[in-house]
């Protein structure tokens, strides 16, 4: 059982179907100018994460807009399965970012598509992959 504080973001059979997928072929389309700025600072995606890991993200938004928190969300996998009330279950997503203390994954890759969106309608996104050992 997992502390009250702790939720798994996603099970074990929905990575697995999310990995086994295809990814789309999706066009690029660039950022809208002055688009809220979504900066991960937690967990450090560029070395191998282990389970529970901290998910602490930080808003940017442009001169003379503001953060709207009830925007915000996270699309996981290629199967775009939206996990954002797992994640705001024991956690809450404010103008300036949001932080979870214990976020459960099972072990292998993960991709979470992370968007919100400001005052002018600007939609801000990040992509964030990493491997959980």
């Amino acid at each position: 059982m997992y502390p009250a504080q702790a939720m798994m973001l996603v099970t074990e059979e929905e990575a697995a179907q999310s990995r086994a997928a295809p990814t789309p072929l999706l066009a690029r389309s660039p950022l809208p100018a002055n688009a809220p700025v979504i900066k991960l600072l937690a967990p450090n995606t560029s070395t191998t994460i282990t389970s529970p890991t901290r998910i602490e993200l930080r808003f940017e938004p442009a001169p003379q807009a503001s953060i709207r928190p009830e925007t915000f969300r996270v699309l996981y996998g290629a199967l775009k399965l939206d996990i954002t009330n797992r994640l705001m279950a024991n956690s809450k997503v404010s103008a300036q970012g949001l932080d979870v203390s214990e976020a459960h994954l099972p072990k292998g890759s993960h991709r979470l598509m992370l968007e919100v969106q400001d005052t002018a309608g600007r939609v801000g996104a990040r992509l964030v992959s990493f491997v959980v050992e």
